[in-house]
């Protein structure tokens, strides 16, 4: 089964949107069903969590550069790395995560 998200909002340029996780790809840090907030022109550096169009499917990953160039990066180690080979894929930078409904669970990554 594939990771998937789902957009919450159809926002253009570079206006930050958000985006629901579906999938456990990425757990513990995100969970299923919470909001993530992307910014389309987010610094890249390695570490960052990131929207990328991968294999023809968007996903999200933490970005990892390598000896050999850049890694997509899961969590959950239930599922593998995969490689990117260059940033061009990458769209965005997951800027905060929040709980729908409960403001204090909200945290930031910039």
């Amino acid at each position: 089964m594939s990771e998937s998200l789902h957009a919450e909002s159809a926002c253009s340029g570079s206006e930050a949107f958000a985006l629901r996780v579906l999938g456990t790809s990425m757990e513990p840090e995100f969970l299923e069903g919470e909001i993530i907030l992307i910014e389309p022109e987010g610094l890249l550096r390695d570490g960052s969590f990131v929207l990328a169009q991968h294999g023809g499917e968007w996903i999200f990953r933490q970005l990892c550069q390598q000896a050999n160039g850049w890694t997509l990066h899961a969590l959950n180690p239930a599922f593998a790395d995969r490689p990117l080979p260059d940033l061009s894929a990458v769209r965005g930078v997951i800027i905060q995560k929040a709980l729908p409904g409960r403001r204090r669970a909200s945290k930031r990554y910039v």
